[in-house]
């Protein structure tokens, strides 16, 4: 420092200054703040602001599905005819397509690398995964055999031409079949009930993979943890299966006649016209032949409009109910569940209640629901989310349980199946959002009856501890110790943080929908969320990303002293001195209470710490101070809570 002006600092200053060059700290702020962070410009396809560009293009998948549920074996089998227009700029002279079901074969990637201890997403037991029968090109008009290839969960068709850019079209027709396992990794199953299975079906047909303007083909093998990328069209289906068995799935029912009976279809209407639940077909009816059609099988015709994906339940066990939801816009839908008898003993007589109430919560929040029917389905998955449908544990024992895996799966009709980031990459982008706005609305449900805050900072510990990983991490290479911090936990936090510490609801608020409705039916990636937060709330947040985000930062803040003004006179104000001993820096909330009985919160941006790791603030004391602490209410995951307080010497 210059002499003259050293002259010119407070000698209480200097002691601070000095203070902090003896203070052991990981912070810099040069690297918490660097400059460096986007890692390109905006283009065509995706503007530096965070929207689609002029430009961006995806492309579409539409789907015929029939398939047949043997109950015997417990096979299902059938045909798929894929609809695929090439809006990509490029010609594509082989396509690739997810066969998920590939993951239960014994000599599967998934299994063989999978922990010897076992773990949600491992196998139980085996199945001979998608038994492909035939593939076929229809290509103007013309059906022939296809040239494919079949590597674990993928399938390569390889072209005798490449499909045409801009808007080129083909048809591809499946002939398939598999068993649904038992276990299905906890996405899909059967369950055995005591009126029946259960049978819980996802992943049941090949499906295209993704192809983009940021890595081409998306081909990461399904290993279980990684979930799905999928693209959107309109899905048309048929489920037939034996007459006693009620099938629910994902969009609107077509064929209501063909499978209900006239007094079914009145409940039905009932329940279309009615804000309490319900009951559709009740524990008495599960065995009364004349509550479906007198037929051996029944075909279930389903269609879901700009969907990713669809999925189906069946079984003769089911109680079924439901109830009307109304949606901002003055639509009026369906709430349905069905479950066995031994669930509703226990918190699934509750459960279109719930339904209704997240999906009327969550539409009026933050982006109105797309699909006309929302149905809980009851079996042994623990929790699964599909559009328009759920599977949730059975055995699900208690009200708040129940709300918190409903209202979760449900939460992910809005990140991914409405705003379709990558999930096999990105966990966090639905994992960690639907965990964010699931807090928001089990605060408000039912003037939050299920509501229980929690304490961050004695979190913090587990959540930034020495095994903890940074979120940006693909979900398979996550230790699946932390994969509940690294996907959901953590990323929801941070969301907290900027929406309650950082920008305030108003702004953040704003900024999130605006993310949602210009992502609603694209791909976006983590730089498209963090420019189009940046841009919508006005605020360069690049700080926080690289800290929270990008990096495994930790926070720990701490009062290091309090000097006044006035040594003689302690109402002439004070300086308090605060240090960030961490890497990462976050806006500081001080609580300061006098002697004479006076208190005050200070807030302090993040900005402080532009200047390093030490930071000195005027407070306009009246009397000798007594204590500060540092983030009073514990919403911030500071490490260390021991140097958040400071307390004054009692006077002898």
């Amino acid at each position: 420092m210059h002499m003259k002006l050293r002259k010119l600092v407070p000698a209480f200053l200097l002691l601070t200054l000095n203070a902090a060059a003896q203070t052991p700290s990981k912070y810099d702020q040069h690297t918490a703040f660097s400059p460096l962070f986007y890692t390109n410009s905006g283009n065509e396809y995706r503007s530096a602001g965070g929207q689609p560009g002029p430009k961006y293009w995806q492309n579409r998948a539409d789907y015929k599905i029939g398939v047949s549920l043997d109950t015997a074996t417990h096979h299902v089998t059938g045909s798929v005819t894929i609809s695929y227009t090439n809006n990509s700029p490029d010609g594509l002279p082989f396509l690739w397509l997810q066969l998920d079901q590939n993951i239960y074969r014994k000599d599967s990637r998934a299994e063989a690398a999978a922990a010897v201890t076992g773990g949600r997403f491992t196998n139980r037991a085996f199945t001979q995964g998608d038994e492909v029968e035939s593939v076929d090109v229809i290509a103007n008009g013309k059906a022939e055999k296809a040239d494919y290839v079949v590597t674990d969960t993928r399938l390569q068709l390889r072209l005798k031409q490449a499909l045409a850019a801009n808007g080129g079209k083909i048809e591809i027709k499946i002939n398939y079949g598999f068993t649904v396992p038992e276990y299905g990794t906890d996405r899909l199953g059967r369950e055995k009930t005591r009126n029946g299975w259960i049978y819980e079906v996802a992943q049941w047909y090949p499906r295209m993979e993704v192809y983009d303007d940021v890595t081409g083909w998306n081909v990461i093998p399904y290993l279980g943890s990684s979930e799905f990328y999928l693209e959107y069209g309109d899905i048309d289906y048929t489920i037939t299966a034996p007459a006693n068995m009620v099938v629910v799935g994902s969009g609107e029912l077509l064929n209501p006649a063909d499978v209900m009976t006239p007094g079914t279809q009145q409940r039905m209407s009932k329940a279309r016209n009615s804000e309490q639940t319900v009951m559709i077909r009740d524990s008495t009816e599960l065995y009364n032949t004349s509550v479906y059609p007198a037929k051996k099988t029944l075909t279930w015709h389903f269609l879901c409009k700009n969907t990713r994906d669809v999925a189906w339940a069946a079984s003769r066990a089911f109680i079924w109910d439901a109830a009307r939801i109304n949606l901002p816009s003055g639509k009026k839908i369906l709430a349905q569940s069905v479950y066995p008898v031994e669930s509703y003993a226990h918190a699934w007589a509750r459960s279109s209640e719930f339904v209704k109430g997240c999906i009327e919560l969550y539409s009026q929040e933050w982006f109105e629901f797309t699909y006309p029917v929302a149905t809980n389905v009851a079996g042994i998955v623990g929790g699964m989310e599909y559009p328009g449908i759920v599977f949730c544990g059975a055995n699900t024992r208690n009200a708040a349980d129940l709300w918190n895996v409903t209202d979760h799966e449900f939460g992910h009709n809005w990140f991914p199946m409405v705003v379709g980031s990558n999930e096999r990459k990105y966990a966090w982008m639905d994992e960690g959002f639907n965990t964010f706005i699931n807090g928001v609305d089990t605060k408000v449900f039912n003037h939050g009856e299920f509501d229980r805050p929690t304490d961050v900072q004695r979190g913090a510990g587990r959540m930034f501890g020495a095994n903890s990983e940074a979120i940006m991490n693909t979900p398979d290479v996550v230790n699946p110790a932390f994969q509940g911090f690294a996907a959901y936990n953590k990323p929801a936090l941070g969301l907290n943080i900027l929406r309650e510490e950082v920008l305030g609801e108003n702004r953040f608020d704003y900024a999130f929908r605006t993310y949602i409705k210009r992502w609603a039916f694209k791909h976006p990636t983590p730089w498209d969320f963090f420019r189009t937060m940046d841009n919508a709330a006005g605020e360069d947040l690049t700080w926080f990303w690289r800290a929270w985000f990008v990096n495994n930062w930790k926070l720990d803040q701490g009062v290091r002293s309090v000097k006044y003004s006035d040594s003689t006179d302690m109402s002439r104000g004070a300086l308090i001195t605060i240090e960030n001993l961490e890497e990462m820096p976050l806006p500081v909330t001080a609580f300061v209470q006098e002697e004479n009985g006076h208190s005050d919160t200070v807030h302090l941006p993040a900005e402080i710490w532009q200047r390093g790791a030490v930071w000195t603030f005027r407070y306009p004391s009246t009397s000798r101070i007594t204590k500060v602490v540092l983030d009073p209410k514990h919403v911030l995951p500071d490490i260390n809570a021991a140097n958040n307080t400071w307390e004054a010497t009692k006077p002898k």
